[in-house]
């Protein structure tokens, strides 16, 4: 929770370039009161891009799958990489270990985006952006 909120933190002050996707949207949406209401304050509070899912982010997402770097049931996991990388992000951060930050996601994505003519895309954990352990 305290990297969280130290990050929090620093997005509040502009210090990063924050890219938000359509999908988030719908996450936010599906949340619970109060849970629901606070995160949208939250992102209100910051300033973003906001992008949208289109054919190329499901192919790419699809690609995941099929190199076996995410489990199928892991749909939206896979969506938010995809969107990530056809937007040209430097970083995605997660706090998913299970999905996302973990040594088969991380290879698999990499091999597909190299694959298919994409840079290479950071995935990785708010407390490695922080700096903590270095």
């Amino acid at each position: 929770m305290s990297d969280t909120l130290r990050l929090w933190g620093d997005i509040r002050t502009d210090m990063y370039d924050i890219v938000i996707s359509d999908l988030t949207f719908v996450e936010i949406d599906d949340c619970a009161e109060p849970k629901r209401s606070f995160m949208r304050q939250c992102v209100a509070e910051i300033n973003f891009e906001n992008v949208l899912r289109d054919d190329e982010t499901k192919r790419l997402s699809a690609l995941y799958f099929e190199r076996g770097g995410l489990p199928p049931k892991s749909k939206d996991d896979a969506m938010h990489i995809a969107i990530a990388t056809v937007h040209n992000c430097d970083i995605i951060l997660s706090w998913n270990f299970r999905h996302i930050v973990n040594l088969r996601a991380i290879t698999a994505v990499e091999a597909v985006n190299i694959q298919e003519g994409y840079r290479v895309l950071r995935i990785m954990a708010p407390s490695m952006l922080l700096g903590k352990g270095e």
